[in-house]
């Protein structure tokens, strides 16, 4: 039996994807792995780059975008690893991070999945947990109190920013850019809520995870190099969107109906507050980024209705 089976879900990242190709077949030494590449109907050639070039990756080549749960599923089903690794392709492992991930793993038996420490490409440290989601945090944010107060223990809380990510911990969410999952829990757990297009997915497996009782782990002593948003950053509009649509996605499935409403009235309170007030901030820095994300939260209040 294979020790890993490595997810990449591709939309229009080529270059990106070659390169985290190569990050994985140049770092891996010890165990044995298999690797996907599902490309969610990419118009930039990544698919014939990965025939060429890694003839040995097993692609699924989509004749449609369609989203990253049901992607990730696909290649889920064909999975002969004790172990799943979902990784973007704009995540670039080093050297003995794979070998040791697999490793922790085996060295706890009670982790239903498992994150490595994240960097940006300077290096700096890249936040990758948090807790759930809940009205409390989602007010936080609204009123930027985590911004304003990154080290408190309540504002904190939501993305952790009050912790250094230098200690082994449970912690409830470990970003999907590095997610790896006991491949045996699987079946019992169910795999990736395609209900979910792009975001909260991953959220929504940890909670599943939790609940039916396995541990989430970060371990700080191995490292990738993460980009964020390769695929997503010519669609920052449409991806504000999409992320506020699948939280409350998360709020209605996990918490119910009467959350998920108070959760669009603080969402519309957050909205405001950036369209408005927010405008002088966004509009007066005179850069095409700032206006873009004014834009984008504008089109949101517009949105939120429909959610």
């Amino acid at each position: 039996m294979l020790d890993l089976s490595i997810i990449i879900v591709n939309w229009n990242t080529r270059e990106l994807l070659a390169k985290c190709l190569r990050c994985v077949d140049d770092t891996v030494k010890k165990i044995r792995y298999e690797t996907f590449v599902v490309d969610n109907h990419s118009t930039d050639g990544s698919p014939d780059m990965v025939r060429r070039d890694f003839p040995h990756v097993k692609l699924i080549a989509n004749t449609e975008n369609v989203g990253f749960a049901r992607a990730n599923n696909q290649a889920i089903r064909e999975a002969q690893g004790r172990y799943v690794l979902l990784l973007n392709s704009d995540a670039f492992v080093k050297e003995n991070t794979l070998d040791y991930m697999v490793e922790f793993m085996d060295g706890h038996p009670d982790a239903g999945m498992s994150g490595c420490k994240l960097l940006y490409e300077d290096g700096r440290l890249q936040p990758s947990c948090a807790t759930y989601p809940t009205l409390l945090t989602e007010t936080v944010i609204a009123l930027g109190l985590d911004k304003l107060f990154p080290q408190s223990q309540v504002f904190g809380q939501y993305q952790m920013t009050n912790w250094d990510y230098s200690d082994t911990r449970t912690v409830d969410v470990i970003m999907g850019a590095f997610m790896l999952v006991r491949g045996d829990a699987i079946p019992k757990i169910g795999m990736l809520d395609e209900a979910f297009f792009m975001y909260s997915e991953e959220v929504d497996w940890c909670y599943r995870f939790q609940k039916a009782g396995w541990k989430i782990y970060f371990c700080p002593d191995v490292e990738t190099v993460h980009l964020w948003g390769g695929s997503s950053k010519a669609v920052k509009v449409e991806t504000l969107i999409r992320l506020y649509r699948a939280r409350t996605q998360f709020f209605r499935k996990h918490y119910g109906w009467v959350s998920s409403f108070i959760f669009k009235t603080i969402l519309m309170l957050n909205a405001l507050l950036r369209v408005g007030p927010g405008a002088v901030y966004y509009l007066t820095r005179g850069n095409p980024d700032s206006r873009q994300k004014h834009t984008a939260f504008r089109q949101l209040l517009q949105a939120i209705p429909g959610f």
